[in-house]
């Protein structure tokens, strides 16, 4: 059986406000970067990766019907927050980048 793979996400109430606590590198500085992460856009983003395998970002843009930078900007933002991997391929005179999802399930914590 495959280890499925947790990304945690811990919030805590501080002074009136809500902070993101610091565990690692992929932690969120506040609440609309959360919110960001949690579009529509990029739900569909990950669905794709996860479901159809694209071998490419450019393969991935053209499966989301979306322009190719918009796309390189969602998957640079999920990249840098620990959803994917970009997998370094070569294939005859090319060098692609596959998107790979690397988490499983993400859990909130909230804490009042």
């Amino acid at each position: 059986m495959a280890k499925i793979r947790i990304r945690e996400v811990t919030i805590k109430e501080s002074e009136g406000a809500f902070r993101f606590l610091k565990k690692d590198k992929y932690d969120f500085e506040s609440l609309s970067s959360l919110r960001k992460l949690l579009s529509k856009e990029k739900a569909r983003l990950l669905d794709v990766v996860k479901y159809k395998e694209p071998s490419s970002i450019y393969s991935l843009a053209k499966i989301l019907g979306r322009p190719f930078k918009a796309v390189m900007d969602d998957v640079k933002l999920l990249e840098r927050f620990g959803f994917i991997e970009l997998v370094k391929e070569e294939s005859k005179s090319r060098v692609r980048h596959k998107p790979v999802i690397v988490v499983d399930e993400v859990v909130v914590h909230l804490k009042i």
